[in-house]
């Protein structure tokens, strides 16, 4: 057993930026945190999100994709999840897919929607990938959990396999679980996804931002 597959610290995340939002439907108001707002191109505090100045910033092709979207959470009582491109502040821009869940009052009623914005503008860096080359081949069965979470994540969120593992890497270090626990965990718990429901994707969203919590419970608990 390779002692980079036990501490999630092992492979820093490197490039990697996330950042986290809260999105309250009624009065549509936004909550980022600091690293989101740095993405965007602002420091923390010098600018109050809203849904005009996040669109403002979306890449004008995907604006519209993401209108709809939020038009959809606002009616339906969903959660605001996209892959799109957004221009920063600053003129660069970010290739970011966001992950999101609902979030829930006492009474059980939909709310809102919070989640992260994760920036997979960048790819492994060329020593990166040497390490996990020469790591992961070690590793039978962890590999086998990893090649198969990463192949989940490629086809639902349309991302490559280097992306893929860096979504992986970033929910294990920021829950601080083991890599192939964690994906070892969301594949056992596929089988409780409805691969033929039109919300495939906040399911798999709603599977990887929560899956941490039930490493070493089992499958089948949402």
């Amino acid at each position: 057993m390779s002692e980079r597959d036990e501490d999630p610290s092992a492979f820093p995340a490197g490039d990697l930026q996330a950042g986290g939002f809260r999105f309250w439907f009624v009065g549509q108001r936004w909550e980022w945190s600091d690293e989101l707002a740095r993405m965007h191109g602002y420091e923390p505090g010098t600018v109050e999100p809203t849904t005009e100045l996040l669109l403002a910033h979306k890449h004008p092709d995907d604006r519209q994709h993401v209108q709809e979207l939020l038009d959809q959470a606002l009616h339906f009582g969903g959660s605001f999840n996209s892959r799109h491109r957004f221009i920063d502040a600053l003129g660069a821009e970010h290739n970011v897919i966001v992950l999101a869940d609902r979030i829930y009052d006492h009474d059980g009623a939909v709310v809102g929607t919070e989640g992260f914005y994760v920036d997979l503008t960048a790819t492994l860096d060329r020593a990166r990938r040497a390490a996990l080359d020469e790591s992961l081949p070690d590793l039978f069965d962890a590999r086998a959990a990893i090649e198969q979470a990463k192949g989940v994540l490629m086809l639902v969120y349309r991302i490559d396999a280097d992306q893929a593992f860096k979504l992986l890497l970033w929910r294990s270090q920021q829950t601080n679980t083991k890599l192939r626990a964690l994906a070892a965990q969301l594949v056992s718990e596929l089988d409780t996804v409805e691969l033929s429901g039109t919300d495939l994707r906040r399911q798999i969203d709603h599977l990887l931002l929560t899956v941490h919590e039930r490493v070493g419970v089992g499958a089948g608990h949402r």
